[in-house]
């Protein structure tokens, strides 16, 4: 295999771990797929003020938010093109299902949409260094909340 689908594989297999680990709530595992200064926007997700930098301030505001839901992450079709010898670009096709803990008010969300992302090799491997999910539709309770249904 070539050096270069040797690294497309391992960022794959990075994208898994983030899923895999986001939805068994291994913060630490989690926490790990990112580089320390990551850039993270959930914009289209979360609405503004949801951009973040560093892997310890996305996690501190990500936690909260999920450490009670169950959570089913699927990520489909990723398109990942090296851009240098130590860095590459991906999009991801997504899919989630959240149960929020009764009392939220939240019910069940789910979403669809993709992550924009770019990856950086360290001394330790591949990271995702910028995350951008990019949401197309979510529904709370199967009602429409993005985008608008007034602007549908």
């Amino acid at each position: 295999m070539s050096d270069e689908l040797a690294d497309i594989e391992a960022i794959r297999r990075l994208k898994a771990r983030y899923f895999r680990t986001l939805d068994q709530k291994d913060w630490e595992g989690y926490r790990a797929v990112f580089t320390d200064d990551v850039f993270v926007d959930t914009t289209d997700d979360t609405g503004p003020g949801s951009e973040m930098a560093g892997g310890d301030a996305y996690l501190e505001w990500l936690i909260p938010i999920l450490a009670d839901a169950i959570t089913v992450h699927h990520g489909h079709m990723g398109e990942v093109v090296m851009t240098g010898p130590d860095t590459a670009h991906g999009i991801w096709s997504m899919e989630d299902h959240i149960w929020f803990p009764p009392g939220t008010g939240l019910g069940r969300m789910w979403g669809t949409g993709w992550y924009e992302e770019e990856y950086r090799r360290e001394a330790d491997g591949w990271r995702i260094a910028r995350l951008r999910l990019r949401r197309r539709r979510v529904e709370l309770d199967g009602a429409q909340v993005f985008p608008s249904p007034a602007s549908s």
